[in-house]
Parts: C-alpha cells; sequence; structure tokens
C-alpha cells in the first residue's frame, strides 16, 4: 500500500515499501506556468532531506526540485526530459521526477498528508 506526502516546498512524495517517488504538485505547475526544461538527478546519485534534487523551468522561472527524503536515486523519469509539458498535463501522476530509496524512513513524520498541504495552499493566498 503506498501514501503519498507533501512538502511546504510544493513536491510530493508517495512511498511504497521503502522506495518514494517523488514529483511536483499541481499547485507549484500551476505557479510556474509552461513547463519547458527537466534536469533530473542521475540514477546512484545520493540525495538529502531538503536538498536540491532537479530542475525544472518554465517560461516565467527555473526552480529547484528538493528531495523529500534522504536516499539513493534508483529511478529517472526520462519522459519528462524529453517532454517538459508532461509536468503540466500530470504533475501528480504520470509526470514524476525521481525514485528514491528512503535511507531513513522516519523523515517522513515531518511532511504534510493531502488535507494538510491543501490547507497549507489555501492559507499562501
Amino acid at each position: 500500500m503506498s501514501k503519498t506526502y507533501f512538502t511546504s516546498e510544493h513536491e510530493w512524495i508517495k512511498v511504497e515499501g521503502d522506495v518514494g517517488t517523488v514529483g511536483i504538485t499541481d499547485h507549484a505547475q500551476g505557479a510556474l506556468g509552461d513547463v519547458v526544461f527537466v534536469e533530473l538527478p542521475a540514477v546512484g546519485k545520493t540525495v538529502s532531506k531538503g536538498g536540491d534534487a532537479a530542475v525544472v523551468e518554465s517560461v516565467k522561472a527555473a526552480s529547484d526540485v528538493y528531495s523529500p527524503v534522504s536516499g539513493e536515486v534508483v529511478g529517472a523519469n526520462g519522459a519528462i526530459v524529453d517532454q517538459p509539458a508532461l509536468v503540466n498535463e500530470s504533475p501528480e501522476d504520470g509526470a514524476w521526477f525521481f525514485k528514491v530509496k528512503l535511507s531513513n524512513i522516519s523523515e517522513l513524520d515531518g511532511l504534510m498528508d493531502r488535507a494538510a498541504y491543501d490547507a497549507f495552499v489555501a492559507g499562501q493566498s
């Protein structure tokens, strides 16, 4: 069974076992506008919780994508490198950025669930 968590930096992580799939939220892609470029971490790279792991560029700005957890990158979604617009079309499903094998599952404790994230976003506007 999987569970999805959210960060205050507008990333999501869907965890199944000890592997998390990471992407940006629908709110984030909406704020960015049309995504034109994505740079993903290399498989095998070690990422740290809160550290920059990927880059997403839109017609408006370039933004870092931070890793919600520490661990080793075990997969990257090449489809969004070839078609960055997928990030706008399916930000919380098909347009995931990378998969990470969690080195410390307790790092999930500080993340938000969907209801808390939605309240967080509503409080920002």
